[in-house]
């Protein structure tokens, strides 16, 4: 497929890589002369500078004959032009735009992306997605990541390991005769900075990041079993109050649940926006590194604290005072993924990275065919990927045992019917199973391979 990517950033880049390990044709555009060749040096694809919006400059960049188009620009109005003329001039099928603005997110604006308006297929909003990977944590606070696989059916679940872990130095294969009604499986192991798939004989050990996958009923002793207690979030502080922490509040409003929040925001006017929007939080003005203001807010009666300024370093203090002042969970929102070793030392329990969010969301719209969701671990280490079992994989009618996955891939949870199920050895993967594998970024087109699935925008 020929895929032309608009935006050689963070995003840009990321989904770059993605789509030309997978043997596509990606071309990548950016007015940035020094990033595209950044991108060229680095993968295995074609280059134009030059503004994305332009006709001359798409038409450089094979827009004539391109299956799809990607607008990941810094600019909503540069990207929204783009589709308008990948649509209007060049005729490509699929468009792609990431729309920072939530006034062009309106509900009753909708009909705004219409074919015969402005023909974007997919609207990706980071901020969206952003608030709903803090939600997730939420769910789960003890776990530094977690995200819904299956239709919530199973979660997976990313757990450090304390030196009091009841689990550490306990091979994987005795898990299952310690815990055999437990539906877990132990897809990754991140140890030292390098992250990998265990097999059965390994063991975990104290400060482990792992990977866990579990059937959601289940994740309460799962939690329990990793060394981890499971504590209702009834009070919470949000550290910001822009667009991130504003989508964040009103979904805690709406929860049947009721949380008590209470929001700090430095901006005046951003303060007084969010209080006129917001029903049941409490907003507070003022800086959010203050103690008292902290002190005021309740931070040491909180249940959690979720730091989402547009800053990362008053994030990581944020969250750090927070902890001093007794919260017990504290969530940074991170950009900048070289800050992310800095969480375990300064006592950050969690972290959001926003490009991950919407990488994973941009990649599952373009995996539209049999791939029904992904989810980017890290810095783009790994992937777990779910997608329906066809009868032309070269898995369908096979015994986990009898397939050759690679070193790095692991079956994290299969639903057979209605019914979701822990995947083992014995384990037979039939036509129309649903299945989610955690895979190392290196083996993932193998997986594409094995679940004979292409890049399919249909």
């Amino acid at each position: 497929m020929k895929v032309i990517i608009c935006g050689a950033g963070q995003v840009g880049w990321q989904i770059a890589r993605h789509l030309s390990g997978e043997r596509n044709d990606v071309t990548v555009v950016d007015s940035d002369p020094d990033l595209v060749r950044r991108a060229t040096d680095t993968l295995d694809v074609q280059g134009v500078a030059g503004f994305a919006s332009y006709p001359d400059v798409l038409d450089r960049a094979g827009a004539r004959d391109a299956d799809m188009i990607i607008a990941a620009t810094h600019s909503d109005e540069v990207n929204m032009v783009t589709c308008q003329v990948a649509h209007s001039v060049f005729g490509i099928n699929r468009k792609i735009a990431r729309l920072r603005s939530q006034a062009y997110l309106t509900a009753i604006y909708s009909d705004l992306f219409r074919r015969d308006h402005m023909p974007i297929d997919v609207v990706i909003s980071p901020e969206r997605e952003v608030a709903a990977a803090a939600l997730q944590r939420l769910s789960a606070p003890a776990a530094f990541d977690t995200e819904m696989f299956i239709d919530g059916q199973a979660q997976l679940l990313g757990i450090s390991l304390d030196q009091d872990c009841p689990v550490v130095n306990t091979p994987l294969r005795q898990l299952t005769d310690l815990f055999s009604t437990l539906r877990v499986v132990v897809v990754g192991v991140r140890r030292e900075g390098t992250l990998f798939a265990p097999e059965a004989g390994d063991h975990l050990l104290p400060g482990d990041e792992t990977y866990i996958f579990s059937h959601v009923d289940d994740v309460p002793r799962t939690m329990e079993v990793f060394g981890k207690t499971m504590t209702k979030q009834e009070r919470l502080v949000v550290v910001g109050g822009g667009n991130v922490g504003l989508a964040v509040a009103r979904a805690l409003e709406k929860r049947t649940t009721r949380v008590r929040t209470k929001m700090i925001e430095r901006n005046r006017k951003c303060a007084e926006l969010a209080a006129e929007a917001l029903e049941r939080t409490i907003v507070l003005h003022g800086d959010g590194l203050d103690v008292a203001l902290l002190s005021e807010a309740g931070v040491a009666r909180a249940d959690a604290m979720l730091a989402v300024t547009d800053d990362d370093k008053t994030n990581m203090l944020a969250a750090v005072r927070a902890k001093a002042e007794g919260c017990p969970y504290a969530i940074a929102l991170i950009n900048d993924p070289t800050l992310v070793p800095m969480m375990g030392p300064l006592g950050i329990d969690a972290y959001i990275n926003p490009r991950a969010t919407t990488v994973s969301s941009i990649l599952r719209h373009i995996r539209h065919g049999r791939v029904r969701s992904v989810y980017s671990i890290g810095d783009a280490d790994a992937e777990v990927i779910e997608a329906e079992v066809l009868s032309t994989s070269p898995m369908a009618g096979q015994k986990i045992n009898e397939i050759d996955f690679p070193e790095g891939v692991l079956v994290g949870s299969i639903r057979k019917g209605n019914k979701v199920i822990r995947p083992v050895g014995s384990t037979r993967i039939d036509e129309g199973d649903v299945i989610a594998l955690f895979a190392l970024a290196k083996d993932v087109p193998e997986v594409e391979r094995l679940m004979q699935v292409s890049i399919d925008f249909f």
